[in-house]
């Protein structure tokens, strides 16, 4: 089992920058992946960005490619999105997410991930 929580959301100016966090518990949570995924408003969510659990392996979606930067604190169990230059398409709920199993690699669909947080907004303000 492994619990989720999202935070760092906020307003931001067109061309602003803002850090979400992840904090992650449960056994080994350091070993599983993590990812980030978006949904805006009246929209499906979407992958961002990924890391895994053992080499930091990453990846971007197209969206998620030059603006958002993903990292990892192991000793914090926190994983971060670094989004720099949001524009007004990208707001929306953030949401970090965990698989149900372990692995070297990670993935950017809904359906491959088990556990997630609660969501935090980022709102882009016009």
């Amino acid at each position: 089992q492994v619990q989720l929580v999202e935070s760092g959301g906020g307003l931001v100016q067109p061309g602003g920058s803002l850090r979400l966090s992840c904090v992650a518990a449960g056994n080994a949570v350091n070993h599983y992946a993590i990812a980030w995924f978006r949904q805006a408003p009246g929209k499906e969510r979407e992958g961002v960005s990924c890391i895994a659990g053992t080499h930091d392996k990453i990846e971007y979606t197209d969206s998620g490619k030059g603006p958002f930067t993903i990292s990892r604190d192991n000793a914090k169990n926190t994983v971060y999105l670094q989004m720099n230059n949001l524009e007004p398409e990208g707001p929306g709920v953030y949401f970090c997410a965990a698989p149900l199993v372990m692995a070297p690699f990670c993935l950017l669909g809904v359906s491959d991930y088990d556990y997630w947080g609660q969501g935090t907004q980022v709102p882009v303000s016009s």
